[in-house]
């Protein structure tokens, strides 16, 4: 159990690095003591492409891979994977790594039960959750290492031409739907994945995207805040 702190920042779905250098000024700027902060959420999709068990990956993203680490040393840090980072325990020793499987997380804010969450551990289908269990483990990476500097690249550029910023028609359905899956006694759900932005019936907090908004959520007197980076400095 989780006790999220006031001050506390989420940050979901950046894409990093084929978005904008938002993450990077954020991180720089807690290390620097420019944003006070004691805790840090990445709720899954910091980055683009990003598993462990592969030097080539890893190799490409070794700056934001140091620089987590080392903030990791100062402030209390949770990461939950998302669908494009998964067996980060491999690479972020110091952090405390959530896989889907180990998702929902589950803490308190103010005295309401929180449930934390990427947000595509429920209502994602059978199938998606069959290829998400084969492709996130260490045997299925390893397998597919000889063919990694053709399919990486591939996948890299096929990432950056896709359009992840648009509106979900119908979301509050579906953030009803995920809701259905959560006890009566959990008072508040926190996802990402959607890049929606949104509150709903008060008790649903879809997360901005970092990649499309520069937006952050913020715990502000027990309560989160959509908040703009360039507001925090």
């Amino acid at each position: 159990m989780i006790a999220i702190q006031e001050g506390a920042i989420f940050v979901a779905d950046v894409h990093y690095p084929h978005h904008n250098d938002t993450l990077r000024l954020l991180l720089e700027g807690i290390a620097k003591g420019e944003i006070k902060t004691p805790q840090l959420f990445l709720m899954g999709d910091i980055f683009d492409l990003l598993f462990g068990y592969n030097s080539l990956i890893t190799k490409g993203n070794e700056d934001m891979i140091n620089l987590l680490q080392k903030l990791s040393s100062n402030i209390e840090i949770h990461y939950l994977e998302g669908n494009h980072d998964f067996c980060l325990s491999e690479i972020f020793t110091n952090i405390n790594v959530y896989p889907r499987s180990k998702q929902p997380v589950f803490g308190t804010l103010q005295g309401k039960s929180v449930g934390l969450s990427h947000g595509d551990r429920y209502e994602s289908g059978w199938v998606y959750g069959l290829y998400s269990f084969f492709l996130r483990n260490k045997f299925t990476l390893q397998l597919l290492r000889p063919f990694e500097k053709k399919i990486i690249p591939n996948r890299i550029k096929w990432l950056c031409q896709k359009d992840i910023c648009s509106k979900i028609s119908n979301f509050e359905q579906k953030a009803r739907a995920i809701l259905s899956h959560y006890d009566d006694s959990i008072d508040l759900v926190i996802e990402g994945h959607f890049h929606q932005g949104v509150i709903i019936d008060d008790r649903y907090i879809s997360l901005p995207s970092m990649a499309c908004s520069d937006e952050i959520g913020i715990v502000k007197n027990g309560v989160i805040e959509f908040r703009s980076c360039t507001t925090l400095w």
